[in-house]
Parts: structure tokens; C-alpha cells; sequence
């Protein structure tokens, strides 16, 4: 395996202070501290070539256990494996075979050419003439970025200035790589190339990924498995596809009707989601999805009807709500 997590846990002890003036005199004198619990006893581990979504909301431990894997962060107990290596210890050929982006950082140098950035990423990693010519040429295609190249960091749009910073991030081609939120903030156009691109990076180099992001877009256009964990601990490890199964075992109908008809002749359908003349949405659980929507071809006047699966997000939102009762 190539990454190899087990038991893993991460605990921040954090000074807690009453809020005035009388609050910070009491902490003064006598402080105050509390545990925090960031990563909990997470166990798992990672194939290579694998493509794995990590995913949870704000607060899980996505960042932390990142940070763990690529030796930024002490574990406070448990074992952690990358490459066979100890990440924490920052061994030198570890370094070199690892990259972590993240959508919020920059590492490119604001008031200097995309190019100067990578040059110094190629010395840093003692990279050779022939390698990091072949290499950029194949990541500047694949990013369509050439034209970028001898431009200012500064004058980039936010788009562009992400795929500079992933260029500079993988110029080494890392055979592990740790994507936390690389396409926050970006428009839906800038998302969709970056995931394409992280796609053929995965193809291209056999590499191993693992991708945090709030948008479920990347995580099912990418991912066949995800990891989900929530308060720092794991909740679910394995197939996208049965997680779906799993946790919402229905398919969404959508009908577009050709004449108005009365609302009360829907209930005995099945769950109305929505209904505004001419647009009707229902739940249908999986076992009645044929018997329903026969019962609609043949009841109601229908202009068009679609049976689809069930939005990601919505699935995901119902596994935190199962933890919470």
C-alpha cells in the first residue's frame, strides 16, 4: 500500500479564555485549556494509482490528517505510512515523491514570471535539464497554460494563477499527491478543466491522490471511492456507488407535464418533492421506480419525463444527519 494509516489521531490543546476585561485578568492569572480533538483514531489505506475523495464539512480533520500524511504535522498517537516512509521524520527522497496543494495557498512569487517559480521548484528538487523539459512540456499541454509562462503572478486571474500553482506543485511529478480544495473559488468552467486535468495527472503518472473539496461535482466526476469523516472521526470508507445505494436508496423522477392537473391526484404517487405547472420532481424508492413511472405514462398527460440518481450532495448531507440522531 501506499499510504497506510492506522489508528491515527490528532489532539490541540487550546488556551480558553472568558470574554471582557474581567475574563482576560482571570486567564491571566490562572489559564485555562481545553482538548481539542482534530483527528480521532482513522484507520485506512490507499492503493497506488488510486483516486480517493476525503471528504467531510468544515472542521472534520480533512486538513489535519493531510497535513499528518505529508509530515507537516506530529501525530499525537497512532501510525502513519507513505511510500514506506514515516512522514513526520521529513526524509529527503520522501520529500521528493510527495505534493501537497492547497486552493488557499500560494507558493508562486507574486512580481515575478510563472517560469522564475518553476525554475526555482526545478533546482529545489534537483530535477535534470532533460527531465524538466519533458516534464513541462507535458503539464503546460495538459494545463494549456504555454502561453502563461512568462506572465507576472500578479496579473494572472485566480483561474489562471491555480494552474500556475499546480504546475509549480507537481513539476517534480510526485507519485503521491494531496489536493486540499484545489479548485475553491474558481467558476464552474475553471472547475471543470482543473478536474480534467487532475484526471490525465492520475492517468498520465499512475499517481496516487487524494482530493478534499466541498463541491461534490469533483468528488463524483473524479472519485470511486471516498473516505468521509466528520468531528475527526471515520464514517464511511469505500465505494461512491454504494454509498449512494446505501444511504439513499431511491432515484428522483422529473416530469414535465403537457396540461395542468390537480395536486391531489399526485399524492398517491409517491414523495412530491416539487410541483409548479408544468414541472413535477418525486422520490421514488428503487424497487417502485418502474411501477411509478408507468403509472405516470399512463394517468397524466406527459410532455417529458427523466428518472435520475440522486444528487451527491443530498446523500452526503443525510450521512451527517444519521450521525447526529
Amino acid at each position: 500500500m501506499v499510504i497506510s494509516v492506522s489508528n491515527l489521531s490528532k489532539y490541540y490543546t487550546t488556551h480558553k479564555k472568558d470574554a471582557g476585561l474581567l475574563g482576560s485578568i482571570k486567564s491571566f492569572i490562572a489559564r485555562k485549556y481545553e482538548t481539542i480533538k482534530a483527528v480521532e483514531n482513522i484507520s485506512f489505506t490507499i492503493g497506488e494509482g488510486e483516486l480517493v475523495g476525503f471528504i467531510g464539512p468544515n472542521g472534520a480533520g480533512k486538513t489535519t490528517t493531510l497535513k499528518c500524511l505529508s509530515g507537516l504535522l506530529y501525530p499525537t498517537s497512532g501510525r502513519v505510512s507513505v511510500l514506506g516512509f514515516t512522514p513526520y521524520e521529513r526524509n529527503h527522497t520522501f520529500l521528493k515523491q510527495i505534493s501537497l496543494v492547497m486552493g488557499q495557498k500560494n507558493q508562486l512569487w507574486w512580481d515575478l514570471p510563472v517560469i522564475e517559480s518553476i525554475q526555482l521548484q526545478k533546482e529545489i528538487y534537483s530535477i535534470t535539464d532533460e527531465k524538466y523539459k519533458k516534464t513541462l512540456s507535458e503539464l503546460t499541454e495538459l494545463l494549456e497554460i504555454a502561453d502563461l509562462l512568462s506572465v507576472q503572478v500578479k496579473k494572472l486571474s485566480l483561474g489562471q494563477r491555480m494552474k500556475c500553482e499546480l504546475l509549480a506543485a507537481i513539476i517534480h511529478t510526485p507519485r503521491v499527491l494531496f489536493l486540499d480544495e484545489p479548485t475553491i473559488g474558481l467558476d464552474v468552467v475553471m472547475q471543470k478543466k482543473l478536474r480534467e486535468f487532475i484526471k490525465e495527472y492520475n492517468k498520465h503518472y499512475m499517481a496516487t491522490i487524494m482530493l478534499t473539496s466541498h463541491y461534490m461535482k469533483d468528488v463524483e466526476a473524479l472519485c470511486k471511492r471516498v473516505i468521509i469523516i466528520n468531528h475527526g472521526t471515520l464514517l464511511y470508507d469505500g465505494q461512491l456507488s454504494d454509498l449512494v445505494k446505501k444511504h439513499a436508496p431511491y432515484k428522483i423522477i422529473k416530469v414535465i407535464l403537457d396540461k395542468y392537473i390537480d395536486p391531489k391526484k399526485l399524492a398517491p404517487l409517491s414523495e412530491v418533492l416539487y410541483f409548479s405547472y408544468p414541472e413535477l420532481v418525486l422520490r421514488v424508492s428503487q424497487k417502485n421506480i418502474g411501477k411509478v413511472a408507468t403509472k405516470i405514462l399512463d394517468k397524466f398527460p406527459v410532455e417529458n419525463i427523466t428518472i435520475e440518481d440522486p444528487d451527491i450532495e443530498q446523500v452526503i448531507r443525510e450521512v451527517f444527519t444519521k450521525q447526529k440522531r
